[in-house]
Order: structure tokens, then C-alpha cells, then sequence
């Protein structure tokens, strides 16, 4: 039985758009007729609003070495980018962020996934187009220096800022059919955890001394994001939409001082913070020394794979609820079928779950810790919902090929999707 541990709370960039142009944090472009930020994909329903539809998915598109996605990528021959990418088609959001996707200085496979894969038919769906993109990099496989896991060597995916055999590995893109404002966008890679008021640092379990896990010369490198935070600015009309992207480290592969638990605790709290106006928010600092955050005046969509379920799993007591519970965030509960008979059908660890198994986003171990909702598209309250779901069919839906079953034939995460009423 999966239990929960009871604590308390206490860059180079891309943006391409048409024409091609070589900008400051730009590069190739991508688009066509009928796909402008004029003609968005989901049209309102009335009067002076639009239907934004916003996604997330975490599509395993990660390799076991640098410079594998790339070459994956190539051509229009793999099959699990296939997969996911008719997933996407399906599901033709107006803004996705793609979770566990390996980043690359040239930014060329977000070039190959979009060209070969997502603007081609895939298993009888209709391409999506693209125009505008955002990728950065992440702490995935950057060295630290410095023994972290304490495990008596310097070097490897565990010692790295963010897990990773290579830098960029597991990273994020976001993909958008309208304008991204690049001169807004804020990240925070090299914000550090001790900078955090009242973070909750591990401890080492051998000795007396609390938050003791890291010495000084390790709090002063610390990273609190595992990949990065993103605060990326869309702009829908004549409103901006702040598209807060992030992907926690699972809350396990540690140990008694539960260093990955609390860690994904305090990345979930930053985007709680970040969108609270006042105190709680000033300590915030970004990669380009401004500090504060978001303004209340400003809308938002949380989202990405935050690898916590607020009933379920090995997270940290309340970490996802920072965001659940929040009074500036709607919570959709997008449900899907097929997550219902995933629990019922794989049973196991299932079978123990306290949580609504509908809301499930992700198909994993049925031993341990089961099916758990980790994905996530959070609305601020400014923003209107119209719609939800989670992409996962019952099996005698014709669709449920693109999800199937272990081994997978694209991820073992589901696309999460809102829909929200934009002016």
C-alpha cells in the first residue's frame, strides 16, 4: 500500500512566428494561412470571447543520449512520435506544453517534431499547425559539482542540478498557435532552494542538526527547479494569458531525508507564491535578477506534470493542494473513461487508492504506487472554464490504440486540456 508522508507546510530561448526572421531569441519559422492569431482553433461562442484550449503532456519523448531525439526526429519514421503527435492532433490545442521533451541548443528537434510529425496527418487526423514556440534550458544533467546524493561520489544523473544523464535531457517546449511576448518571459532555472522562506530542505536522518542534508558550500549552488520554471506571456487577442509551465521531480528515487518529496513540495509552492501578491511573493527573483511576482491584474494557466495526486501516491502531504486550494486558481477536475477502467481493470495498488480514479492522468505501476492524477491545467479565476478532459479512451473507443497499455505506445501520461473563455 502506497502511503503519504505527513509534513507541514511551513537562457537561451525560441520563439518563432512568420515571417522567418532571425531575432533576438527567435528562430525558423513555421505557419500558413488560417492558422494566424486571428483564426484560433477554438472558437468562441458568442459575443466578444474566445475558446483558448490549453494542454499538457508529458509524451516520454526523452532519449537515453544526447542528440537521440534529433536524430529520432529526422524523418517521419518513429513510431511513438507518430503516436503522440496524433494525440495532439486529436486533441488540437491552442497552447500545449510538452513535458520530458530533451532540449537542444539549435532547437532543431522542436523544428523536426513540428515539421515531420505534427503539420503531417497522422492515423487519419488533421495536422496542426504551430507558429510560435518557446524552449529553454533545463537543469536536467547540468554538473553541480558537488556530492548531493551524498552517496560518497561526485558525478552522475543524481549530483546533476535537475536528474539526467545529459544537459537538456527530459526538458520542455511550449508549442502555441498565437503570439508568445518573448520580451516578457520570465525563467527561473537558477533561482536557488535556500532562497525559498521556510523551504523544506531534507535532512540528513544520522544527524542531530535539521535541514542538514546539504552543507553551506551545496546551499549555495542548490537549484529549487529540477528542470525549470517558466512564466511565458501569450498573447490571445487582446489579452495576455502567463502560461506558468514547470516539471517537478518525482517525490521519489531518494531516501529518509526525503530530498525529491520535499523538493517537489517547494517547486509545486513556487507557482503558489508566485501568484499570491504581497509578502509570499517577494523573495521570488528570476533568471535576470527582476524580482516579485505576478501581477493580480495578470490571467494564468498553471500546468505540466507536477508528479502529485492529492489523495494518492508518495508526495508530500498538501504539496499539490498549495495549487488545488489556492483562492486565485480554478480547479477544472477534468475526467476521462478510460482512466475509470484502468483502476478497475489493473486493480493492484488501484485498489487501495483513496482518490476519484476518473481524474487519473497517468497509467503507471500497478504495484506501486498505481494510476495517480499528476497532470495538471489550472486556470486563474479570471479566466472562465468551458470545458475539460483528460485524452485517455476506454478501450472500445478506436482511439485507445494511441494510449493502450504497458508497454506503451506513447506515454504512460495522458494530455490533460482545458478549455477557458478569453476576451
Amino acid at each position: 500500500m502506497t502511503t503519504r508522508r505527513r509534513t507541514r507546510t511551513a537562457a537561451t530561448a525560441l520563439a518563432v512566428a512568420l515571417p522567418a526572421l532571425l531575432l533576438p531569441l527567435a528562430a525558423s519559422a513555421h505557419g500558413g494561412p488560417g492558422d494566424g492569431p486571428g483564426s484560433p482553433g477554438h472558437p468562441g461562442h458568442g459575443g466578444t470571447h474566445q475558446t483558448l484550449r490549453v494542454a499538457t503532456y508529458n509524451l516520454s519523448l526523452n532519449r537515453a543520449a544526447e542528440g537521440e531525439l534529433q536524430a529520432d526526429l529526422a524523418t517521419g519514421g518513429d513510431a511513438q512520435a507518430r503516436t503522440v503527435a496524433e494525440v495532439i492532433q486529436r486533441a488540437d490545442p491552442d497552447v500545449v506544453l510538452l513535458n520530458e521533451f530533451d532540449f537542444d541548443d539549435a532547437h532543431a528537434s522542436v523544428d523536426l517534431f513540428r515539421e515531420n510529425y505534427l503539420e503531417v496527418p497522422q492515423g487519419g487526423a488533421d495536422p496542426v499547425r504551430y507558429r510560435y514556440a518557446y524552449a529553454a534550458p533545463s537543469n536536467t544533467g547540468v554538473p553541480s559539482g558537488f556530492d548531493l546524493n551524498n552517496d560518497g561520489t561526485v558525478g552522475g544523473g543524481d549530483d546533476a542540478f535537475g536528474f539526467g544523464e545529459f544537459e537538456g535531457q527530459y526538458g520542455m517546449v511550449i508549442l502555441s498557435k498565437h503570439p508568445i511576448d518573448t520580451a516578457n518571459v520570465r525563467t527561473f532555472q537558477h533561482f536557488l532552494w535556500k532562497d525559498m522562506p521556510g523551504a523544506l530542505l531534507p535532512d540528513d536522518p544520522a544527524t542531530p542538526e535539521p535541514a542538514d542534508w546539504f552543507d553551506d558550500d551545496e546551499l549555495d549552488v542548490v537549484r529549487l527547479s529540477s528542470k525549470s520554471h517558466w512564466d511565458v506571456p501569450v498573447r490571445v487577442g487582446r489579452q495576455t494569458v502567463h502560461v506558468l509551465a514547470s516539471h517537478p521531480t518525482p517525490p521519489t528515487f531518494d531516501g529518509p531525508e526525503d530530498r525529491n518529496g520535499r523538493r517537489n513540495h517547494d517547486e509545486i509552492r513556487f507557482w503558489a507564491d508566485y501568484v499570491t501578491p504581497g509578502k509570499a511573493s517577494r523573495y521570488v527573483y528570476d533568471d535576470q535578477g527582476r524580482r516579485g511576482g505576478l501581477s493580480p491584474r495578470e490571467s494564468f494557466v498553471v500546468l505540466g506534470d507536477q508528479n502529485a495526486d492529492p489523495h494518492d501516491g508518495d508526495s508530500v502531504d498538501v504539496a499539490i493542494d498549495q495549487l488545488l486550494d489556492h483562492p486565485r486558481i480554478t480547479d477544472p477536475r477534468p475526467a476521462s473513461d478510460g482512466a475509470v477502467e484502468a483502476a478497475a481493470l489493473q486493480s493492484g495498488a488501484n485498489a487501495t487508492h483513496t482518490g476519484d480514479p476518473a481524474l487519473d492522468t497517468a497509467d503507471f505501476a500497478d504495484t506501486a504506487p498505481g494510476n495517480l492524477r499528476v497532470d495538471y491545467v489550472l486556470p486563474s479565476k479570471s479566466l472562465r472554464v468551458r470545458d475539460t478532459g483528460v485524452f485517455w479512451p476506454a478501450q472500445a473507443d478506436p482511439l485507445s490504440r494511441l494510449t493502450g497499455v504497458y508497454p506503451f505506445p506513447s506515454s504512460d501520461h495522458r494530455l490533460v486540456w482545458t478549455d477557458v473563455a478569453v476576451r
